[in-house]
């Protein structure tokens, strides 16, 4: 199969499961916006020295990949026949079980924390910040064509999730959080 089929020069892209649409659409941005975010946790998990972090990153990433295919096949009838799982509530469950896991490790906050510390910290701030924008774009997407609810649930969850990973990162190595404390600090 070659890489390149010179079908998108033109500005247009086919969606999974059937159609094609211009490649600004609101729903290629949202599944772009979820494929951006695969890739920064994919960097996260790469930077982490921690076994349990990086296992978790890729069955988050296998999700996310899950999820973009359903924002790709608009037509919920061609979900079935091409195998594509819509986000479930458990998802975002299985999220909220990782944070207080994690949690458990940390002090509770007091301040707004400024992202940075370790290369692993760092990079999962990123993908956190990546996680909402991909939030905000499903939200539209929303608006214009109702997704199923865990699907926005599970990006929600998601950078609450990634925010805590990133506080990790940082105890584990010993670094505290930086507190912003204002504007003249």
């Amino acid at each position: 199969m070659k890489i390149y089929t010179r079908r998108g020069d033109r500005g247009e892209t086919d969606l999974f499961a059937g159609g094609r649409v211009r490649k600004d659409h609101l729903r290629v941005e949202s599944y772009g916006e979820v494929d951006e975010l695969n890739s920064a946790l994919g960097l996260a998990a790469a930077h982490s020295p921690h076994a349990d972090v990086r296992a978790l990153c890729h069955g988050i990433q296998t999700r996310l990949f899950g999820l973009g295919a359903y924002l790709a096949a608009p037509d919920p009838e061609r979900h079935a026949k091409a195998g594509i799982a819509a986000p479930l509530a458990s998802d975002v469950h299985a999220l909220e079980v990782e944070i207080d896991r994690f949690e458990k490790e940390l002090t509770p906050l007091e301040r707004f924390v400024l992202p940075g510390g370790t290369a692993a910290a760092a990079a999962f701030h990123l993908a956190r910040t990546i996680c909402r924008r991909a939030e905000r774009r499903c939200v539209a997407l929303d608006a214009a064509e109702s997704l199923d609810p865990p699907a926005l649930g599970y990006l929600n969850r998601l950078s609450d999730l990634l925010f805590v990973l990133a506080r990790v990162e940082n105890r584990r190595a010993g670094l505290a959080d930086v507190e912003w404390r204002g504007r003249d600090e």
